[in-house]
């Protein structure tokens, strides 16, 4: 199960600056709801200085790419673009403190947007069509430029990591070959360039990931149910709700109620209570609204 950060859980429940922004003079669009990740940053740019004086989002995507985007909003109102274009993809992490490895790519998503949404003000043509590199992974539509870019950026070294990063090797697999000779090119780079004197730091390996034991369809039930019931607070706060209204096999209907009803951010909320369901049960589910019982999406 992935370990979030109370800043990462903050700025999911409670996303700044999401919807969108009258005036924007400035648009990144970035990623794919085919891939299952996609991305909006609109900017309010004044342009006697080039300063930030507004950021917007929206996102379809995961609860890491909802606090990816709202902490990339903060972090850039006030700069100017030149400024905010220094923001890492690493610089996001740091601001949640820290987010789980496999969800690292949310934060380069975010990265991607925001060098959009400049190239969009400054009339410079940005895209992420991949004429710059050939296409590595054909699944999530990753090109070498890109990999190499991030592997750089971030000094990876393993195709898992590279994976976290860009989602690139995360399907079929048949890019991990593509991948690992990025990787070669890049690490034969660093062992040409002139060595600077660094530090030793001591790096403590990951702990193995422990086997989560099948759940019982009692214990699946209850463990959906927890997860719903954590989350209800929150939506009570602003008045809404939440209930249950069928399990059909890795489908799960529900009904929002209240305020979440018809709100703009519907789709948001249920995409990241579905990203808690996944960690809890340790399988790939799909919440879906109850309107949508009749045909579901996923086969028992």
């Amino acid at each position: 199960m992935w370990d979030y950060s109370d800043k990462v859980r903050e700025h999911f429940f409670n996303p700044r600056n999401a919807g969108p922004l009258e005036g924007a003079n400035a648009i990144g669009d970035v990623g794919s709801i085919k891939c299952g990740d996609a991305l909006r940053l609109m900017l309010k740019v004044d342009p006697q200085d080039e300063r930030i004086l507004d950021a917007h989002f929206q996102t379809f995507g995961c609860g890491s790419a909802i606090a990816s985007s709202s902490a990339l909003t903060e972090m850039a109102k006030g700069k100017t673009l030149d400024e905010a274009l220094a923001i890492s993809n690493q610089d996001i992490a740091d601001y949640l403190d820290g987010l789980p490895a496999e969800k690292m790519h949310c934060s380069v998503m975010g990265r991607e947007a925001l060098q959009a949404a400049v190239a969009n003000y400054r009339g410079e043509t940005w895209s992420d069509d991949h004429v710059e590199g050939a296409m590595v992974c054909k699944c999530f539509a990753v090109d070498a430029a890109l990999i190499e870019d991030v592997v750089r950026a971030n000094n990876l070294t393993t195709v898992e990591q590279v994976t976290n990063f860009t989602k690139a090797g995360g399907g079929c697999s048949s890019c991990h070959e593509g991948v690992e000779e990025i990787l070669a090119k890049v690490a034969g780079e660093r062992c040409t360039a002139p060595v600077p004197e660094v530090k030793t730091i001591e790096v403590t390996p990951p702990k193995a990931k422990p086997v989560q034991p099948r759940l019982t369809n009692f214990q699946r039930m209850r463990r959906i149910e927890e997860v719903i019931e954590s989350i209800r607070p929150m939506l009570q706060r602003d008045h809404g709700d939440i209930e249950i209204v069928e399990v059909d096999g890795r489908n799960i209907y529900v009904n929002l109620k209240g305020a979440c009803q018809g709100c703009m951010m519907e789709q948001m909320t249920l995409a990241g209570i579905q990203d808690q369901l996944v960690e809890a049960l340790g399988e790939f589910v799909q919440l879906l609204p109850a309107g949508l019982l009749a045909r579901a999406a996923i086969p028992a």
